[in-house]
């Protein structure tokens, strides 16, 4: 049977959930997902922990808190200025504490996502940029469909 190794691709169905149980992301209900390890779709330490399992091998992995997405960073919870978000996206958007919103990558290639946290009177919200389960235990359900 194949097993997984650095550079394998993959077809995987997985569930990641935080430690109050709420899930994160599911494939279990659709289409199963695919990737390749070191391309960064997960987080280094799942794919560590993938690296030699078996094709066809359903598991749990258990992550402990700051494992799968790092220590929660104080520096990363910033105020955005009502201009820039203006130049970056919709004037009119109208943003209210929980919405989620992506924002380009200095090199414009790619997008990273920031959570409002509070609105000011002057339009500027404040986001957190870490990611949700930053600093969090992490259980990833994971069946493994193919490895090549």
């Amino acid at each position: 049977m194949p097993h997984v190794e650095e550079g394998s691709f993959l077809t995987l169905h997985y569930r990641m959930s935080g430690p109050q149980g709420q899930v994160i992301i599911d494939t279990f209900g659709g289409q199963p997902a695919t990737l390749s390890l070191g391309a960064g779709e997960l987080s280094p330490a799942i794919e560590q922990r993938l690296i030699g399992l078996e094709e066809g091998v359903q598991t749990v992995i258990e992550l402990d808190e700051g494992e799968a997405f790092g220590e929660r960073q104080p520096e990363m919870v910033q105020w955005v200025a009502r201009k820039l978000l203006n130049e970056l996206g919709d004037p009119h958007e109208q943003y209210v504490a929980g919405d989620v919103v992506q924002f380009p990558t200095p090199d414009g290639l790619g997008n990273y996502a920031g959570a409002a946290v509070e609105v000011r009177e002057d339009g500027a919200v404040l986001f957190d940029f870490n990611h949700p389960l930053a600093g969090q235990r992490v259980r990833f359900e994971v069946q493994l469909i193919g490895v090549l």
